[in-house]
C-alpha cells in the first residue's frame, strides 16, 4: 500500500477562445493577480507542482509555483486531442459530423474525434501518470491541467461513469481536490474558486 497523496488539480487560466481547444497551444490569461494570488495562497505550499506541457498550462503553474517544487512538465497531462475537431466551434463540429458528436459526449468511452482520441484513452494516460506519482512519496501534488483532463479524475476517484463526471463544471482557476489514502480515492471538493 503506497501513502496517502492528497492531488489539488488546478485549471489553467482562460485563453478566451470561443471553439474546442485541445492540443493547440493557447496561451492563457493569467493578468488577473488577485486570482492568481488567492489560488496560490489555497495551495499547500509543500506541494510538488507538476503541469501539462502546453503553454497554458505551464504559464499557469509558473504563476502559482511560489517556492514549490517543481516536477517537469508531463505531456500526457494535456487536454483530450479533439484531432480535426481542435479550432472547431460546437455548431461545427455538431455539422460535420452529427452522430459522431453527440455520441462523444452523451456516451463517451471509446468514440474518438476524427484523428484524435477517446475519453477512454485519455483517462488511460492520465491515470497512468497519477498512479507513477502516487509511488514517488510526495503528500500532496498540485497539477495544472485541463477540463477534461481533471474530469477523469473526478470520475475515477468518485466511482462515475465517464458521462456522469462530464456533468461537472470545472472553471479556469479552479481547484478540485482528490485524496488518495493509499488503498482508496475520495473526492474532497470540486471546481473550488478561491
Amino acid at each position: 500500500m503506497t501513502k496517502p497523496v492528497t492531488w489539488w488539480w488546478v485549471r489553467h487560466g482562460p485563453t478566451h477562445a470561443k471553439n474546442m481547444v485541445g492540443w493547440r497551444d493557447l496561451p492563457a490569461d493569467i493578468s488577473d493577480y488577485a486570482a492568481i494570488s488567492r489560488l496560490s495562497d489555497h495551495l499547500p505550499h509543500d506541494a510538488a507542482v507538476i503541469s501539462s506541457d502546453l503553454i497554458r498550462a505551464t504559464a499557469t503553474a509558473d504563476a502559482i509555483e511560489c517556492k514549490r517544487f517543481r516536477l517537469p512538465h508531463h505531456p500526457d497531462l494535456r487536454e483530450f486531442h479533439f484531432g480535426e475537431w481542435d479550432g472547431l466551434g460546437w455548431q461545427e463540429v455538431s455539422e460535420r459530423d452529427p452522430n459522431l458528436s453527440r455520441a462523444f459526449w452523451e456516451a463517451p468511452g471509446d468514440h474518438q474525434a476524427p484523428g484524435g482520441e477517446s475519453w477512454n484513452q485519455l483517462s488511460a494516460r492520465v491515470t497512468a501518470v497519477v498512479d507513477d506519482l502516487n509511488e514517488r512519496g510526495h503528500r500532496h501534488i498540485v497539477a495544472v491541467a485541463h477540463f477534461g483532463v481533471i474530469l477523469t479524475q473526478i470520475a475515477m476517484a468518485g466511482d462515475m461513469t465517464a458521462y456522469q463526471a462530464l456533468g461537472h463544471k470545472i472553471d479556469n482557476l479552479s481547484v478540485t481536490r482528490l485524496d488518495w489514502d493509499g488503498g482508496r480515492w475520495s473526492v474532497g471538493q470540486i471546481n473550488h474558486l478561491p
